[in-house]
């Protein structure tokens, strides 16, 4: 079981420590801390698709010790008996790898690699991770998307995990991409949604050229969209596909990014998915099983020129404290991200009036994330950039598809959005080519951090200098009736003379990647809290009184006040 968590000290060398008022607001840690990890894309020259669009990674408590741990995603040839362009650096292993944060033994963020003896070294062709726990046992289970057949690991609880892919039925044998655990029918057990993209093969592969004539990637469009898949939860461990029954694949598109949220305020778990050069798609759970695709008429299938992009990431939260979800995708260079905030389940593109329409312009993003980076109780953005195509700026460099990630800080009450990036340190100078994007509170001081993978190239962890002078909280569930860790519960947080302060539990959206299941507030200058809400998935409603603020807080299902 995972005990309550105070605050504990990150101890880390005296040269990542602040030593001005003019301190970056993240400090790239990785390989300080022991996360050392290079992805490979196996490219041999050839241009296959799969190469330049993963790997993702997540963030996630697997040993419930009460500190995070890192799992990575990694690629491989798609081919043998060719040189690698980009040979693995010294001491990288073939396959996945994960992480187990030391914290809690130490009092230090220092990594060690525990892939071999936890079992979870897959070495196919991966591109993300999705976490939940499936079976109700307490423990966060993994699974792996990969160009192939994807995996799930059950967690036994004891450090190690079982390859339980074929028992349980969901190994799909596609390009798959984002996937999220979801209770879509509130029975308590958790379903999978699995996004699939194109119908890309090694001996299908097709030549795509730069407008110079190089050979470059090929875009979605030429290749075939394939369905996406929506499996059931039998709750004996195994699943049973209902895209079919349930409407799913009726209509889909190149899917690369996912979240789950009740986006019409029915009660319901919904599905959006960010399609690459294709509309994307709204999927309304009908409440009967099914679900019946609302993009177009809600909104948020194009932008509001009613133009398709190129969807890569998404994420999805009540950025302005009024009930309604905010929904952001990210899209190709030259056509920036797109913001739609809802009101009752119809949404507005409202990129350029929320001010991320024309600084997100020059870049391709991938990962993204609503997050409170400041602590100041206003959603703040992070977006992981990184090209498809050839960048012409870099023409001729060894891998020309570089580009730097953003930071947005939200501000006043109209909650527009300003970009940070200049003050946020050397990592967001640095370019690279960023693709996953998960947060979470990696030491436990009350600031969520950030972990980014990169295409063929270095994990990197982004520690948050600037949320500590201010006062949080962070929210674990542990349902009874509900699924165990919560997810799509809502959590609120009471205040005097302030509007309730409204965060979703979820381990979903971004891109490739899984963040921490905890739910996050920044608090500001304040640390009075009249009490906690939790709205659960099946509707119930409890409510904590005394509630202690700067630490993480369980909240056991049953136990508050039944509203």
């Amino acid at each position: 079981m995972t005990r309550p968590v105070a605050c504990v000290a990150l101890l880390l060398p005296a040269a990542l420590i602040a030593s001005s008022p003019a301190a970056p607001l993240f400090r790239e840690v990785a390989s300080d801390a022991g996360l050392h990890f290079e992805h490979v894309t196996g490219a041999t020259g050839e241009h296959y698709m799969p190469e330049i669009m993963g790997a993702g990674g997540a963030l996630f408590d697997y040993d419930n010790d009460g500190d995070l741990d890192v799992y990575l995603v990694q690629g491989r040839p798609l081919e043998s008996g060719k040189p690698l362009l980009f040979p693995p650096a010294a001491g990288s292993g073939p396959g996945n790898r994960l992480f187990r944060n030391m914290l809690g033994e130490s009092g230090t963020l220092r990594f060690q690699d525990v892939t071999e003896k936890a079992g979870v070294g897959h070495d196919g062709y991966g591109m993300g991770a999705a976490t939940g726990d499936y079976d109700n046992d307490g423990f966060l289970d993994l699974y792996v998307t990969n160009f192939g057949d994807n995996v799930l690991y059950h967690n036994n609880g004891d450090g190690t995990f079982t390859d339980v892919t074929r028992a349980a039925g969901v190994a799909v044998g596609r390009w798959s991409t984002s996937a999220t655990f979801l209770d879509y029918d509130n029975d308590g057990l958790l379903d999978l949604f699995v996004g699939n993209y194109v119908d890309f093969t090694v001996q299908g592969n097709k030549r795509c050229y730069a407008p110079t004539g190089e050979p470059d990637y090929c875009t979605p469009m030429a290749y075939k969209a394939v369905p996406s898949r929506l499996f059931h939860n039998r709750g004996s461990g195994t699943f049973a596909d209902v895209t079919e029954a349930s409407g799913l694949g009726s209509s889909y598109g190149p899917a690369l990014g996912v979240v789950a949220a009740d986006f019409n305020g029915d009660g319901h778990t919904d599905i959006y998915v960010a399609n690459d050069t294709a509309a994307n798609r709204l999927w309304l759970n009908q409440g009967n099983g099914t679900f019946r695709e609302f993009a177009l008429e809600a909104g948020v299938a194009y932008d509001a020129n009613g133009r398709t992009k190129a969807g890569m990431g998404v994420t999805a939260e009540e950025i302005d404290d009024a009930g309604t979800l905010a929904i952001l995708v990210t899209n190709l260079t030259r056509e920036g991200a797109t913001l739609f905030r809802g009101v009752k389940g119809v949404f507005e593109d409202v990129s350029s009036q929320f001010g991320l329409a024309t600084p997100t312009f020059g870049f391709t993003g991938f990962g993204t994330q609503w997050l409170d980076y400041d602590n100041d109780g206003r959603l703040d953005l992070f977006i992981a950039n990184g090209a498809v195509t050839i960048v012409e700026s870099q023409r001729g460099a060894r891998y020309p598809y570089s580009q730097r990630n953003q930071l947005f800080h939200g501000e006043g009450p109209a909650q527009t959005f300003h970009e940070t990036s200049d003050i946020a340190g050397d990592a967001f100078r640095q370019l690279e080519v960023a693709r996953g994007a998960a947060i979470g509170d990696i030491d436990n001081d009350g600031a969520v951090d950030v972990l980014v993978t990169n295409n063929n190239g270095p994990v990197r962890l982004l520690h948050n200098e600037a949320g500590s002078g201010q006062h949080w909280l962070e929210v674990r569930l542990e349902g009874v009736k509900s699924n165990r860790f919560g997810i799509g519960a809502r959590v609120g947080v009471v205040r005097d003379g302030q509007p309730t302060i409204w965060r979703r539990v979820h381990t979903d959206s971004s891109y490739l990647s899984a963040s921490d299941v905890r739910v996050h507030f920044g608090l500001g200058n304040r640390s009075d809290v009249r009490a906690l809400i939790v709205r659960w998935p099946d509707g119930a409603e409890e409510r904590w009184d005394s509630v202690q603020t700067d630490r993480v807080v369980v909240l056991k299902q049953g136990t508050g006040k039944q509203r």
